[in-house]
């Protein structure tokens, strides 16, 4: 009875194992939580930093979890009544015209207005000449900047605009540097950029670097994408991924980092709202949506927001589950099968094939034993005879 019972349970361990197997993907979509905007913006607006907080807010706002939410309906009124007060925009714009960088939208467009008029290039190389001339640091990537930004102002003029990709780039550039955000590799293929130009008298040397730098600068907080460039080719990643996120690129890849730029760059398979989709759920979503793929991914997210309004038990229950080897769960559901297989029949029958085997070979290679007498007499006979003699077998050559 004991036996029988351990039996039970373990059938029963086997079909919970294989019932988890075969909803793998459903449970790794349940188990996934949706990212809570409100602490992360909390900080940033006690930082002042209320542009971004307003870009990073405003993401989740297009999505029903957040913008139901009372307080976060409130924490948005709050941060756009501070971005629209007069006193907020003139020192923005002040940052922009003097110190050629800012995080709100009319800053950058006054600092790249005087870039793109020669005003900032000429204020940053007086800067340096300055600086030179009292023996301070020179900042020889800056410096080379305007050098390449003054080149490229030459060049407009004579190409009729042919050359605004790379006073753009330029501007980003600039401000990368002033906000600590100028990768290394980037500085240095700038400073042999302008000795390359000064040498050849062509911007076509560093065109093509500055064409993917203009796509970042046209973003919001295309700074931030370009600090966490690696090389030429992660900077071109980068840019594809500004043509089809637009200005929701740096917020997206807050939210998902390099698992963003993986998706993203199958944005044509996955789709973009799908991909914005799993970004909600962070990092995990995103890698969750590669593994499941889209139809998936949207078909179980719809159904876990219904579920997961039930209560967190079910929620938390799928999060076990899903953290479950996918070797444990083959193993369990073998374990459960193999106490029912008929052992001993199997045996046995598998001994009989055997023997019956062994015979016919022997049979078949001539050294079969002699035939039984058979006792009973054949019609018109005066005795036993052999049944060998009544039933002859044809041997195979």
């Amino acid at each position: 009875m004991l036996m029988r019972t351990l039996k039970l349970l373990l059938l029963l361990v086997g079909a919970v194992a294989a019932g988890v197997l075969w909803q793998q993907d459903r449970l790794a979509v349940l188990a996934l939580s949706r990212v809570d905007p409100l602490p992360e913006t909390k900080a940033l607006v006690a930082r002042q930093r209320y542009a971004e907080a307003a870009d990073y807010l405003g993401f989740f706002m297009g999505y029903g979890y957040v913008a139901r939410n009372p307080e976060a309906e409130h924490l948005y009124r709050e941060i756009a009544q501070v971005r629209a007060s007069p006193e907020y925009r003139i020192e923005k714009l002040g940052e922009g015209i003097f110190e050629g960088t800012s995080d709100e939208a009319i800053g950058q467009a006054a600092a790249l207005i005087t870039d793109f008029l020669v005003i900032g290039d000429i204020r940053d190389l007086t800067r340096q000449a300055i600086n030179w001339g009292q023996d301070k640091q020179v900042d020889a990537v800056v410096a080379a900047l305007s050098g390449i930004g003054l080149a490229a102002s030459a060049a407009e003029i004579a190409s009729a605009g042919g050359a605004t990709p790379v006073k753009g780039g330029v501007s980003l550039l600039k401000a990368a540097r002033r906000l600590g955000k100028l990768p290394n590799w980037l500085g240095r293929a700038l400073v042999k950029g302008v000795r390359l130009v000064r040498r050849t008298g062509k911007l076509d040397t560093v065109s093509g670097l500055f064409d993917d730098l203009y796509k970042l600068a046209r973003v919001r907080r295309g700074a931030d994408l370009l600090a966490h460039t690696t090389g030429p080719k992660s900077l071109h990643r980068m840019a594809l991924l500004t043509d089809t996120f637009g200005q929701q690129t740096a917020v997206l890849y807050r939210l998902g980092g390099w698992a963003f730029v993986k998706a993203g760059s199958t944005a044509g398979d996955l789709g973009a709202e799908t991909i914005k989709l799993a970004a909600t759920y962070g990092r995990a979503g995103l890698r969750t949506l590669d593994r499941v793929g889209a139809i998936k991914f949207v078909k179980y997210a719809a159904r876990s927001s219904k579920v997961v309004r039930k209560g967190d038990a079910v929620h938390l229950l799928a999060a076990l589950l899903a953290l479950l080897p996918e070797r444990l769960l083959v193993g369990l559901v073998t374990l459960s099968v193999l106490p029912w297989i008929p052992w001993r029949r199997l045996g046995r029958a598998f001994g009989h094939l055997l023997k019956g085997s062994t015979a016919h070979e022997l049979f078949l290679a001539g050294r079969a034993p002699a035939p039984a007498m058979s006792t009973t007499p054949v019609a018109g006979s005066r005795g036993p005879t052999r049944l060998a003699a009544i039933l002859p077998v044809r041997r195979l050559r």
